[in-house]
């Protein structure tokens, strides 16, 4: 395997871009690291959630740089401030949601890369104004995102009121 080539993203630097109720800073993608992992940060604002999904293909990783970030992975909840770690693995329901009253913000590590391009794809269509949930529906089985309901996420919703649309 080849070493990856060197990449340097200053503050603020990378693109930025929608998801909806977040946003997503793309820092390092599977290119910069030899489809090892990517990196991206997300901003919840208040009242933000990412309703309840699972990952087939990658791992992620969770690191809180600000504010509170609620999380829900099978059958486990935590709240973290600033300096949390949690880890969501593939093939478990889990959700995402700003736990205060202030913007959050946390550094995701996924593993390995692959799923930043179906952030990517997303911020496009938003960016194009395209709202067709029909393509939407086959970008996220492209990379093996499946949305789920769940039992618990009525709970969730209410106690932190969080807008569920």
């Amino acid at each position: 395997m080849e070493a990856p080539h060197l990449r340097v993203v200053r503050p603020g630097e990378g693109r930025k871009g929608d998801l909806g109720d977040i946003t997503v800073d793309f820092k390092l993608w599977g290119a910069d690291t030899g489809g090892a992992l990517a990196i991206v940060e997300h901003e919840f604002p208040p009242g933000a959630l990412v309703p309840p999904h699972i990952h087939t293909l990658e791992d992620e990783y969770s690191i809180v740089t600000a504010g509170s970030i609620g999380f829900r992975s099978g059958d486990r909840e935590a709240v973290l401030g600033p300096g949390g770690y949690i880890t969501k693995p593939r093939g478990e329901a889990h959700a995402m949601w700003n736990a205060g009253d202030a913007p959050a913000r946390m550094i995701e590590i996924i593993s390995p890369a692959g799923f930043e391009l179906f952030f990517s794809a997303v911020v496009d269509m938003i960016e194009s104004g395209d709202t067709d949930p029909e393509r939407g529906a086959a970008l996220a089985a492209e990379h093996g995102l499946e949305f789920v309901d769940t039992p618990w996420l009525a709970d969730v919703v209410r106690r932190f009121g969080l807008n569920a649309s």
